[in-house]
C-alpha cells in the first residue's frame, strides 16, 4: 500500500426529496448509479424530507380528485405521466400511474425514512417506497403498507408499527421541510454535496458525478 496516498474524505450528500415525486424516483435512481460507478467517492446520504402538497389530509385523497386539482383533468396528466413513463423505462424504472388510486400524505413515508435510518436502512426503504407507490399503486399514506415496506427492507414489523402509531417525529419532518424552504429549495429533487455544492433537479449521471468530483476535490483541499 502507497503510504502516501491519502483516503478520500466521505461526502455528506443531502438527499432532498418527496416519496410522491417521480422526478426524485428518478433523481434518485440517478445518483444510486452514479455512487455505483464511482466507489471512489464514498458518500454518506442523509434523506430530507420535502412536501410537495403540505396541505394534504394524513389519509390522502383519491387520485381522481388529485389529477383535477392538480392538473385540470385526466388527459393532461395522462401526456404528463406518458413522458415520465418514457425516461424511466430508460433508467429501469416500471412506472405505473394507471395503478395509482389515491393520493397519500407523504409524512408518515418520511417518517418511516427517518425510523429506518435508525437501523441503517433508510436507503434501502426509501427505494422500496418509491417502488411500491410508482409500480405498484400501494397507498404509502397507509400504515400497513409501511410496516411491509419496513419488513421487507429488514426492520421489525411489530416494532415499525408502534413507532408510526405513536406519531412520533411528525414535527420533525415538517421541519425538515421548513429547513428546506429557508435555503430556497422550491422544487426536488435537490442534492446538497458537503454542504457546499447544490443542485437541483433529476440530473443526468454525468452531471452528478462532475458535481461529486468537484466536491471531493474541494474536500481534499481543506483536509
Amino acid at each position: 500500500m502507497n503510504m502516501l496516498v491519502p483516503t478520500p474524505a466521505r461526502l455528506m450528500v443531502e438527499v432532498v426529496h418527496d416519496l410522491v415525486c417521480p422526478w426524485c424516483f428518478l433523481g434518485v435512481r440517478r445518483l444510486m448509479r452514479t455512487l455505483h460507478a464511482r466507489p471512489d467517492l464514498p458518500c454518506d446520504l442523509v434523506w430530507r424530507p420535502f412536501l410537495l402538497n403540505p396541505d394534504m389530509p394524513r389519509a390522502g385523497l383519491s387520485r381522481a380528485d388529485y389529477v383535477i386539482r392538480k392538473f385540470g383533468g385526466e388527459d393532461r396528466a395522462r401526456r404528463l405521466y406518458a413522458s415520465i413513463t418514457d425516461i424511466g423505462r430508460a433508467e429501469g424504472i416500471d412506472f405505473h400511474f394507471e395503478r395509482i388510486r389515491r393520493m397519500p400524505s407523504s409524512v408518515d413515508a418520511h417518517r418511516l425514512v427517518r425510523w429506518a435510518a435508525r437501523f441503517g436502512r433508510a436507503t434501502d426503504v426509501v427505494a422500496a417506497l418509491f417502488s411500491a407507490y410508482f409500480s405498484d399503486g400501494h397507498d404509502i399514506g397507509d400504515s400497513a403498507v409501511l410496516v411491509a415496506v419496513a419488513a421487507a427492507c429488514g426492520l421489525d414489523p411489530d416494532a415499525t408499527r408502534g413507532f408510526l402509531l405513536r406519531d412520533e417525529e411528525v414535527d420533525l419532518v415538517h421541519g425538515d421541510n421548513l429547513r428546506a424552504h429557508r435555503l430556497g429549495i422550491n422544487g426536488v429533487p435537490c442534492f446538497l454535496i458537503a454542504g457546499r455544492h447544490a443542485i437541483a433537479g433529476a440530473q443526468e449521471s454525468e452531471v452528478l458525478e462532475r458535481l461529486l468530483d468537484v466536491a471531493a476535490a474541494d474536500a481534499a483541499e481543506a483536509g
